[in-house]
C-alpha cells in the first residue's frame, strides 16, 4: 500500500445506483470530504472550519477503472502533487480497503481565496510546508470497520 495519508469510509446504500455500484457524482462528494480530513491531518483543519482560511474548487478530474459498491470499506489515499502562488494540487486513488488495486483517481485543484473577498492570495509559508509534507502514515477510519489495519 502507499505511506500517504489515508481515509476510510463505508458505501452507503443511498450512494449507489440500481446496479449497487457508487453513483459517479458521489465520488466528488468523498473526494471533498477526504481533502478536509487530510487539511486537518497536516494541522489546517481548525482554520478552515473557523473560517480563517478558504479555498475554491478549480479543476477536479476523476478517473474510474473498476467499480465500488454497495457496503465495502473504501480506502482513499490522499496526497498533494503540486504546489503552486495561489493553488495546490490533490490526488487521490480509491481503492477497496485491503486491496492494492485502484479503482479510480481524483486530481482536484485548489485555489486558496481570502475568506471575506474570495480574492485569490498566496499559499502561506506554513500552509505550503504542511502541504509540502503532508501526512503520510496517518489514518482516519470513518467506516466502522474493526478489520482495518494499519
Amino acid at each position: 500500500m502507499t505511506a500517504a495519508f489515508r481515509y476510510y469510509l463505508r458505501v452507503r446504500y443511498g450512494e449507489c445506483d440500481a446496479q449497487k455500484v457508487v453513483f459517479n457524482a458521489r465520488y466528488a462528494d468523498y473526494i471533498d470530504i477526504s481533502t478536509l480530513e487530510f487539511l486537518r491531518a497536516v494541522g489546517f483543519g481548525e482554520s478552515v472550519i473557523n473560517g480563517t482560511l478558504d479555498y475554491q474548487l478549480v479543476k477536479l478530474t476523476i478517473e474510474w477503472k473498476a467499480p465500488a459498491r454497495f457496503d465495502q470499506v473504501l480506502e482513499l489515499s490522499i496526497y498533494t502533487t503540486r504546489l503552486g502562488n495561489t493553488s495546490f494540487t490533490v490526488a487521490t486513488e480509491f481503492r477497496i480497503a485491503g486491496d492494492d488495486f485502484i479503482v479510480a483517481t481524483g486530481e482536484t485543484v485548489y485555489v486558496l481565496v481570502h475568506p471575506h473577498t474570495l480574492v485569490k492570495m498566496p499559499l502561506p509559508a506554513d500552509l505550503r510546508a504542511a502541504l509540502e509534507k503532508g501526512a503520510p502514515g496517518t489514518i482516519v477510519d470513518h467506516s466502522n470497520s474493526r478489520a482495518i489495519t494499519s
